[in-house]
């Protein structure tokens, strides 16, 4: 057993399978979802895990080289729009609609239980060397 790090079996097992190159979607509780990328539903009840949670966890894990999120989060979202610019200073901002479009080429997506609008960030993994 895990004594440290991402505990849930599910999680844990689709992060190893990542490769660079490869899209992972942390979002918010009401995004829609599309037919084909893996899914771990996180979400127990409104707000928990927060996105905040999730992706501070998923940062500890995983070798991020870029981050796109919908640009709506900066009206609709300060907390999360400034959470991610401090942690993506080259965070790049695409329209909702095309944020949806680019998660079907996502390989895992990762829902939480946020319960604010636009907590959604589009990872593409990196390589640690």
């Amino acid at each position: 057993m895990k004594k440290a790090g991402i505990l849930n079996r599910h999680l844990s097992g689709a992060l190893a399978e990542l490769g660079h190159g490869d899209g992972v979607l942390v979002c918010d509780a009401g995004m829609p979802i599309p037919d084909g990328p893996r899914v771990v539903d996180l979400a127990f009840r409104a707000g928990v895990p927060s996105f905040a949670e999730v992706l501070a966890g998923l940062l500890d894990e995983l070798v991020v080289e870029g981050a796109t999120a919908a640009r709506e989060i900066r009206d609709a979202n300060p907390e999360a729009s400034a959470l991610l610019d401090a942690c993506f200073p080259g965070l790049a901002l695409v329209s909702h609609e095309e944020l949806k479009r680019m998660t079907r080429e996502a390989r895992l997506v990762v829902r939480t239980g946020e319960a604010r609008p636009y907590a959604n960030v589009l990872l593409r993994c990196g390589v640690f060397f």
